[in-house]
């Protein structure tokens, strides 16, 4: 199941697109505007934007522009009646990942949407949570496409969590595992660092969906699915 976003001003044509995008299996949700757009984009985890370019000011094109400027990596299937080679060119320059013109078959839309959610998982060995994407070959890490630098302690925390597939860590495991301490050492290091990835790797570092606190216990870390009470 995939998270999609379609920014489309055309209301029967966005709203005939998120059924059948949700008949597939994926949510979706609507932007009538490019400000809405711009805001969704931003502000939420995306596995595919879908976007029209003739929006209510900004445009599609100062929508992309802006959106890979920033640092969104999210996949971009343009949708749109502009069906000159400029634009085309314009929009493939800027950012986007496949460029659709109207009118269109469904079936090939769909078509299209399964291609880019297929080449935008993670590579076989890489392990994958919410926007994040760890790469054990290369100690590479990246949030919604962009790389995340952490420490060496910090990966290695991260790792130890990983492997653990949701189940929890207790604070001595992971001291001994990480730092090479003894069950009798109390230290807020571990704390720290837990508090460190949160900075760096969930959408609300305060409220994280990921890197959960057990109580009395340690820690744990789901993919957004398998979440439960911690």
């Amino acid at each position: 199941m995939a998270r999609i976003l379609i920014v489309e001003d055309n209301r029967n044509l966005a709203h005939g697109l998120r059924t059948n995008l949700e008949f597939e299996g994926h949510t979706a949700e609507v932007a009538e505007d490019g400000a809405a757009g711009l805001a969704l984009a931003r502000g939420r985890a995306h596995d595919l934007i879908l976007l029209d370019l003739m929006l209510p000011e900004p445009d599609g094109f100062r929508v992309l522009e802006t959106i890979r400027a920033e640092g969104v990596e999210t996949p971009v299937l343009v949708l749109t009646a502009r069906g000159d080679e400029a634009d085309k060119v314009r929009g493939l320059q800027n950012g986007a990942d496949d460029y659709v013109t109207k009118p269109f078959a469904l079936r090939e839309l769909l078509a299209r949407v399964a291609a880019l959610l297929r080449r935008s998982k993670p590579a076989p060995g890489q392990l994958a949570f919410g926007e994040v994407v760890v790469d054990p070959a290369t100690h590479g890490v990246t949030r919604a496409g962009a790389p995340v630098t952490l420490r060496p302690k910090e990966y290695e925390l991260l790792r130890a969590l990983l492997r653990r597939a949701g189940r929890v860590a207790t604070r001595g495991e992971l001291l001994r595992e990480v730092w090479g301490y003894q069950d009798c050492v109390v230290s807020r290091t571990l704390d720290t660092h837990v508090g460190e990835l949160r900075r760096k790797l969930e959408e609300d570092p305060a409220n994280p969906r990921h890197i959960l606190t057990v109580r009395k216990t340690g820690y744990r870390l789901v993919a957004e699915q398998d979440q439960g009470p911690s």
